[in-house]
């Protein structure tokens, strides 16, 4: 299932600044993660419907994908 791409760019600024956040670095910083993720290529593709899961889950996604990488 796709989401319309207006939502699921909103859906993406709200896991970049939850993943910030949560990890204390700047957006910059996490949208360069963010884009660079299996988690977003993932979302961006409809697999598994990740754009239905939640900000918080994404982001401790991307916080596993990255572990000890930031």
């Amino acid at each position: 299932m796709n989401a319309h791409p207006i939502l699921l760019q909103k859906k993406y600024s709200r896991v970049i600044e939850c993943f910030a956040k949560e990890q204390g670095i700047s957006l910059d910083a996490a949208l360069g993660l963010f884009y660079r993720s299996q988690v977003y290529q993932l979302m961006r593709e409809g697999v598994s419907d990740m754009h239905c899961m939640s900000d918080a889950y994404l982001a401790e996604e991307l916080k596993l994908e990255y572990q000890g990488k930031i």
